[in-house]
């Protein structure tokens, strides 16, 4: 999978035991991080890649290492969502456009959907069409679902208990991210030419809110509560 094109800054535990291994001990560890890295199917957390080397293995230290070595290489060592593996550098993704499966391209109303769940999240199908100014139809949430980018959280503790949406690790795995606090600020946004030069002083990008705790406005979902259920329901409400 290609890299994100966007810059990243990736923290490396500096508070990890130091490394007692000796250095043949340590390369061999190195060489077995390595392997892990390259034969997993899914990303490898610091936690995974613990539990298969020897004790005392300095973790970070061994990631770090790696990292360094493979940024000039035709792949990377990248950090998404907690989880580390080896994606194609950025700049060489136009070689595997050719092998790239066509995907089903997102109408201007769920990647503007997907944008205001992204930094607003949770809100709810009501608050996702406050800001867009117009309605949201139950097909825009239901493709978002769909994609694995977009999940049900709870409900609002309000009138109605509403469904509250965010996003997953997919979606922060599909654009590259570590957290959502990495989706990008105004500055970056301008300098993407995404946003107006020009906007209000006063204007300003939400701080999203990245954890899968439910915060004190919110329900968790009913037992008997299914994706089907509570999209026809949304859209009765509607």
């Amino acid at each position: 999978m290609a890299s994100s094109n966007a810059a990243m800054v990736i923290a490396f535990d500096n508070d990890a035991a130091a490394d007692s291994q000796t250095p043949g001990e340590r390369q061999q560890a190195l060489r077995m991080v390595e392997a892990l890295l390259f034969a997993a199917a899914e990303p490898l957390s610091a936690d995974d890649l613990a539990g298969r080397l020897p004790q005392g293995s300095d973790i970070a230290g061994l990631l770090r290492d790696l990292h360094e070595t493979y940024a000039d290489r035709g792949v990377n060592l990248m950090q998404v969502a907690g989880r580390w593996s080896f994606r194609t550098a950025a700049d060489l993704s136009f070689l595997l456009s050719r092998d790239a499966v066509e995907q089903k391209r997102l109408s201007r109303a769920a990647l503007e959907t997907l944008a205001i769940i992204a930094y607003h999240q949770p809100v709810t199908r009501a608050e996702i069409e406050e800001i867009r100014g117009v309605a949201t139809s139950r097909g825009t949430l239901d493709m978002l679902l769909e994609t694995g980018w977009v999940r049900m959280r709870g409900r609002r503790k309000t009138p109605g208990r509403p469904v509250t949406y965010g996003t997953t690790e997919g979606f922060l795995s599909h654009f590259g991210l570590d957290t959502v606090a990495d989706l990008p600020g105004v500055e970056e946004l301008k300098g993407a030419g995404l946003l107006d030069s020009r906007v209000p002083a006063n204007f300003s990008v939400p701080e999203p809110y990245g954890r899968d705790a439910l915060t004190a406005d919110e329900d968790p979902l009913d037992d008997d509560d299914t994706g089907a259920d509570l999209a026809e329901a949304e859209a009765e409400k509607a």
